[in-house]
């Protein structure tokens, strides 16, 4: 690996430069080789992770393109794939490693409205709100767009947008033009550009309930029907409804990803209707079929869970946006139980209980939602979520979220993230449409580290030595589900983890359980079941809890070493505490150790002064999908 020097760094600010950490001798392998699903046959096993991006705005979205951004789908593919481009801010702008794959999710409400207003379109600027949003692009003022885009998401959310912006005729070119350029830089084996779009429901005035929908088509099937729209419908069985009229139509095929759950002031993972009726199972089977994954970490922070949900799981408190909505406004008491991942999953399980279906089965998804066109996840290369939040000095400290209200967010708590890793076959649309659909997946905060996670009844001591044929001739990978278990049997898993070759080594790896007893009460625990340093003492202490695996960071020159923790981590875990009577999920959760935060490489580069509240390091991580299992089969 390359160390970039800092005053690389001070030359060009839109320089990538890569933590100067030095790279051990076993760096130089490449991540392990990786399987599919045991449904697929052994020669169809896929040999490597695919990372990539779901959630990727350009300046053709009406917030992105109100703020200031001006970057183009085009630009949005060629970043991805590892081309120069220009930011909004006109830096030059590069990932040090390209994507493998992309989609642009430009939002569909709007979709196409926000270029005519820039023009200055008589037809559009005739409303008086519109006409304030075209002088607030004009005039160039962060001020007064951002306090634009909050009215465009308080009147969007409350479906009091103007109809000549409302009005699809806008749509159809954006639409058209998107597709096609999603059908020129794919280039199957090499970088591929999938279609989709962005279903935007802010009900209440800011919960977020955004979905992404992933085409496994290309631009000749995506052009048979307009993309949705919440001026539509913001109910998401209307959403199944027009996804699956589209395949019917088509031929084609789709998935929903709901976005970040802990924006939505306690609706993503309620336990009713959008309308506020009763969960019935054909809802929990509908959800459970159109939906298969959930971003978890994003830049607007993480909805794996929350400290108040997870007393006990002490690496829970990271990244955390859980003061209000999208819009600010407050949360209420007993919101948070309803946003976050992992309390999902639990009660999922005790829901399929009472309706025979778990509305919430969802594997990891982890994305970025810039909002400037470039899918930036490293920190050392961090672009920001919208084009006023790009490097420079001061970007720190503006809000970023609700500006004066109570759920207020700063620019220093962006989260520089995520990216998700796809266990395909090849690298084609059809390829990781279908592992995303099987959940054969998993979220990372940024970095590029591998997890392979398989769960059975049979795996031996020695099937480490042959993951892919063990893991899924005897048993399922991540995304998957355990049968019954067999008379005095619990489950054994097969977990592997190797560093982003380029990045941090790897601290733990864990795996967290969550149950449901026969009262319907549901439980959680985390286990540590793989750590660095094994070897020279570290290990638990008399509380239970492993002792941290130490910090080489230095702020002074924002670098750290990899003279700490493991290149790799792996294990064979039966579950201790296993109950072939109740359901249970697993998934596991592979930290790195401590590396400098975005906002620190800025001290660095700018000589900026963030106040003492502004977190300077962080320990990245994955999330796999978990392994379901049911004592029914």
């Amino acid at each position: 690996m390359k160390t970039w020097g800092i005053a690389t760094a001070l030359a060009g600010t839109a320089i990538v430069l890569v933590a100067g950490c030095s790279k051990p001798a076993d760096d130089k392998t490449a991540a392990p080789e990786v399987t599919a699903t045991a449904t697929t046959t052994a020669a169809a096993y896929p040999t490597r992770a695919y990372f990539g991006d779901t959630h990727v705005h350009t300046g053709w979205s009406a917030d992105a393109g109100m703020d200031g951004a001006i970057t183009t789908p085009e630009d949005a593919f060629r970043f991805a794939r590892g081309d120069e481009v220009k930011s909004n801010t006109g830096m030059p702008a590069k990932l040090a490693r390209p994507l493998d794959w992309m989609v642009i999710t430009d939002h569909s409400d709007g979709m196409g409205t926000i270029n005519e207003i820039r023009a200055g379109n008589p037809d559009m600027i005739s409303d008086p709100f519109v006409k304030r949003m075209y002088e607030a692009m004009k005039s160039g003022d962060e001020t007064a767009m951002r306090s634009v885009m909050l009215e465009l998401i308080d009147r969007q959310s409350n479906g009091k947008l103007p109809a000549n912006v409302t009005d699809p005729k806008w749509m159809v070119s954006a639409w058209e033009k998107t597709i096609a350029l999603a059908d020129e830089y794919n280039a199957p084996g090499k970088f591929t550009a999938l279609i989709g779009y962005e279903w935007t429901v802010n009900a209440g005035g800011g919960d977020n309930l955004h979905r992404n929908i992933i085409y496994r088509d290309g631009a000749d099937k995506a052009v048979q029907a307009l993309p949705l729209t919440t001026f539509q419908t913001m109910d998401p069985e209307k959403l199944w409804e027009w996804m699956a009229a589209y395949e019917a139509k088509t031929g084609g095929k789709l998935l929903a990803i709901p976005h970040n759950g802990n924006l939505s002031n306690g609706r993503m993972f309620e336990e009713t209707n959008f309308a506020g009726g009763p969960m019935t199972k054909a809802y929990a089977d509908a959800r459970q079929a159109w939906e298969p994954l959930i971003e978890v970490t994003q830049i607007k922070g993480q909805s794996e869970s929350h400290p108040s949900l997870s007393p006990n799981d002490e690496f829970a408190a990271w990244d955390l946006w859980d003061r209000g909505n999208l819009n600010g406004v407050a949360k209420k008491p007993g919101m948070i139980r309803t946003e976050y991942w992992r309390e999902g999953l639990k009660s999922g399980l005790r829901l399929q209980g009472a309706l025979g279906a778990n509305p919430f089965k969802y594997g990891a998804n982890g994305a970025t939602d810039t909002h400037t066109g470039l899918a930036t996840a490293d920190d050392s290369n961090f672009f920001g979520k919208f084009k006023g939040f790009e490097p420079s000095a001061t970007r720190w400290q503006p809000a970023i979220i609700g500006a004066g209200r109570p759920g207020t967010i700063y620019g220093w708590e962006q989260a520089a993230a995520g990216y998700m890793g796809v266990w395909a076959t090849a690298n084609t649309r059809e390829a990781l449409w279908d592992a995303m659909k099987r959940k054969e997946t998993f979220a990372t905060t940024g970095p590029r580290m591998s997890v392979r996670f398989f769960g059975g009844y049979d795996f031996a001591g020695a099937d480490a030595n042959d993951l892919v044929k063990a893991g899924y001739t005897k048993g399922v990978p991540m995304g998957g589900d355990l049968k019954a278990a067999p008379a005095g049997k619990a489950p054994t898993f097969l977990v592997a983890a190797s560093k982003d070759p380029e990045g941090a080594n790897l601290d733990r790896v864990q795996i967290i359980k969550g149950w449901v007893d026969a009262g319907g009460k549901t439980h959680e625990q985390v286990y540590d079941v793989k750590w660095s340093g094994a070897e020279t003492g570290r290990k638990p202490g008399a509380n239970g809890k492993l002792p941290p695996v130490g910090n080489t960071v230095d702020l002074k020159t924002a670098t750290y070493a990899n003279s700490i923790g493991a290149a790799e981590l792996s294990a064979l875990w039966t579950d201790p505490t296993f109950d072939p009577a109740q359901k249970a999920f697993y998934y596991v959760r592979v930290l790195e150790i401590p590396t400098p935060r975005w906002v620190a490489y800025d001290v660095v580069r700018y000589g900026a002064k963030p106040s003492s509240k502004v977190t300077m390091i962080q320990q990245e991580r994955a999330l796999t999908s978990p392994i379901w299992y049911s004592p029914a089969g």
